[in-house]
């Protein structure tokens, strides 16, 4: 049997911020919980929402979002949260602002660890309604606006899951004007997670043929119609903009159907503690690699014939050397070596990605003894 499910409502274009306020008023949000990142702040990002605030909501500022997010930062912000009387989350950032603040409002809303409540011991069935959410993507790739997941580095060490349709943000609101002057390299990493969303998605073994379909149009806004490489090469391309934060959105809503393997590696390398690395990089490295490996699995040709067709390429192109092609195209690095992990990291990424829960809907089952090889490719 399929199980069908879509997410959240999402008011999206050019000035699509114009809609802040009454979505706040919407859902008696009066103090807001700001979850952003520095470096927001120093673009003056921030003072550009605060100005479309009504005087009479007042935000209280959490501008300590890492790289990547963690428990650590999580808990520092709920306590922000409790100190300051808060009564709903606002989420302003990329991914790691986005999964920030979907941790905040499960923290401030549910009692015990929080580890008990992460997707690889069952926690996603404890989480209930958690505080209102309203997310502001700023960057074209998590497509987390628009979904119940949230990955979170741990005390432990452990870059794990959160999942539930509680997580989903009460409204997303995408607006292509924030991402204007976006830099290049992080244009082309956070389109290559998008790009990733839409592949795995379609990849997935689960039966779900309307989110296939988003992922495939996503693909071909992307990839098809080539708003990646036009993105990246002009930020201030408003065409092309637009149609990535498209891209980035139908991604999350394909990956409903689930994700793979690619995930799974890229959540481990995420987690290593003296790299940090960021996700949709990752992701561009180890697409080619599950793609090669992939391929022989019952059913995936077809899929594949259906990717070059949305990506517009022709039916004899390798599809794992032509996304190895464009991520040179577009700046990203090669391989993993080029961004400083070694076989020294191996024991740790392998024990990590194993345990991944994205690998249970990978195109092909992937067992303990197949990391070795798939993170040697990817090495370089």
């Amino acid at each position: 049997m399929a199980t069908l499910t879509f997410s959240t409502t999402t008011q999206f274009d050019f000035g699509a911020i114009q809609h802040l306020a009454g979505t706040l008023q919407q859902f008696g949000i009066t103090r807001p919980l700001l979850c952003t990142d520095k470096g927001l702040m120093d673009l003056g990002l921030i003072d550009t929402i605060r100005q479309v605030i009504p005087n009479d909501i007042n935000p209280t500022i959490f501008d300590g979002t890492p790289e990547n997010p963690t428990q650590v930062a999580i808990e520092a912000a709920a306590e922000m949260y409790a100190e300051n009387g808060c009564d709903g989350v606002l989420a302003v950032g990329g991914g790691s602002s986005i999964d920030l603040a979907k941790g905040v409002a499960l923290r401030v809303s549910h009692e015990g660890p929080l580890m008990d409540y992460t997707a690889g011991v069952g926690g996603s069935g404890k989480i209930g309604e958690v505080a209102p959410l309203v997310a502001i993507p700023t960057t074209a790739g998590t497509g987390s606006e628009v979904s119940g997941g949230s990955v979170v580095i741990m005390k432990n060490g452990e870059k794990l899951i959160f999942s539930s349709t509680n997580l989903v943000p009460r409204t997303a609101i995408c607006d292509p004007d924030l991402t204007l002057g976006l830099p290049p390299l992080l244009t082309a990493a956070t389109g290559m997670d998008a790009v990733t969303h839409c592949i795995e998605a379609v990849l997935s073994p689960a039966v779900n043929p309307p989110a296939e379909a988003v992922g495939l149009d996503g693909l071909r806004r992307s990839i098809g119609e080539g708003h990646l490489k036009k993105a990246t090469a002009d930020g201030s391309d408003k065409d092309a903009r637009w149609n990535m934060m498209m891209a980035s959105t139908e991604g999350a809503l394909a990956f409903t159907k689930g994700l793979g393997t690619v995930h799974s590696m890229s959540h481990a390398c995420g987690a290593l503690p003296h790299l940090r690395l960021h996700h949709g990089t990752l992701n561009a490295i180890f697409l080619p690699t599950l793609l090669r490996f992939n391929a022989d699995a019952p059913g995936v040709q077809e899929k594949y014939t259906r990717l070059r067709e949305a990506m517009r390429l022709p039916e004899s192109t390798d599809l794992a050397d032509y996304i190895e092609q464009l991520n040179a195209d577009i700046g990203l690095p090669a391989n993993l070596g080029a961004m400083g992990v070694t076989t020294d990291d191996f024991a740790f990424l392998i024990e990590h990605a194993a345990k991944d829960v994205c690998n249970f809907s990978n195109a092909k089952p992937v067992t303990p003894d197949d990391f070795p090889a798939l993170y040697e490719q990817a090495l370089g």
